[in-house]
């Protein structure tokens, strides 16, 4: 009877190993079909990943176009200027200047602060005198109002600092007083025309908003295509209402072309004299690139 016990025991045990068994086969299996499955789905992805960087591939061209519908774009990440050079974003100054600035004062400038003054007092008076403004407002069906002469004014005034912003730490302070004399001047030319005190100061605070906000917009259209600046001209020069596609081609293919001759433009002239020098808004050939002037100063910088 003992040895009856024995076997069943052990018999229920050799069942039980065997259904263990069983079961770490199947899952043994089933990783195994897991792993292949993995291991498939990721060379259908590398090879999928190839063709497209082959097909991509063909549309890239060596001369930087790529190809689309018939219609060809230009691709580069370079951002260079007229001068196809590079220039340093700041400049190397000591622990002493740095200190100085830091605690809200300018430090020792490439030239005397009241001769980087009277240079951005005659930058802005070219912006403001040496456009004609009622050639924008005819063509761009702008309104004749002293909000309209601000936006045009702006813009110019704009593109007078994305072209100082390249001479290190004077030209950053030479920006900094363009701004002032433009702010001055708006107030003196709303005193001028009769607005209330109250009403021209809320109407400061607005343009100062929207002078901030639309040389953000600006920034990012000149480093992007045409299609960004139009936008930021759409929003900041027409007050989005432009019902005209043309005058925002006008107007794009306006500024591009003043950047283009700004950039060309000596950055120690720009500094002594401040004299700028503006392209009309339409030409018969707008992408040509125009031999700026030397200007004449004397050892003063006047």
């Amino acid at each position: 009877m003992a040895a009856l016990v024995r076997a069943v025991s052990c018999q229920t045990g050799v069942t039980q190993w065997i259904a263990a068994c069983s079961g770490l086969l199947q899952t043994t299996t089933v990783q195994g079909q897991c792993r292949r499955m993995l291991y498939g789905i990721s060379q259908r992805r590398k090879a999928g990943q190839f063709r497209l960087s082959k097909s991509c591939g063909g549309l890239i061209q060596a001369n930087g176009a790529v190809t689309q519908q018939n219609r060809s774009f230009y691709n580069t990440n370079k951002h260079l200027s007229a001068k196809d050079s590079l220039q340093p974003s700041e400049e190397k100054v000591g622990t002493f200047t740095r200190i100085i600035e830091a605690m809200g004062f300018t430090g020792p400038l490439k030239y005397s602060r009241w001769k980087i003054k009277v240079a951005a007092l005659r930058m802005y008076t070219c912006c403001v005198e040496k456009t004609d403004y009622e050639e924008f407002f005819n063509r761009c069906q702008m309104p004749d109002t002293l909000n309209s002469w601000f936006l045009v004014a702006q813009l110019h005034v704009w593109m007078c600092l994305v072209r100082m912003k390249q001479e290190g730490r004077t030209g950053k302070y030479m920006c900094r007083y363009i701004v002032h004399c433009m702010w001055e001047d708006v107030e003196q030319r709303g005193k001028v025309m009769g607005i209330n005190s109250v009403v021209l100061k809320e109407d400061l605070r607005s343009m100062v908003e929207n002078f901030y906000a639309a040389l953000f917009g600006y920034d990012e259209g000149i480093l992007s295509d045409d299609h960004v600046l139009a936008a930021a001209l759409w929003r900041n020069l027409f007050n989005r209402n432009c019902e005209d596609p043309r005058h925002l081609e006008l107007l794009v293919e306006y500024v591009r072309k003043q950047v283009q001759h700004l950039d060309a433009l000596s950055g120690e002239d720009l500094l002594l004299t401040g004299e700028v020098s503006w392209r009309p808004l339409v030409e018969s050939n707008a992408r040509s690139i125009l031999k700026p002037h030397s200007p004449v100063y004397n050892d003063e910088g006047l």
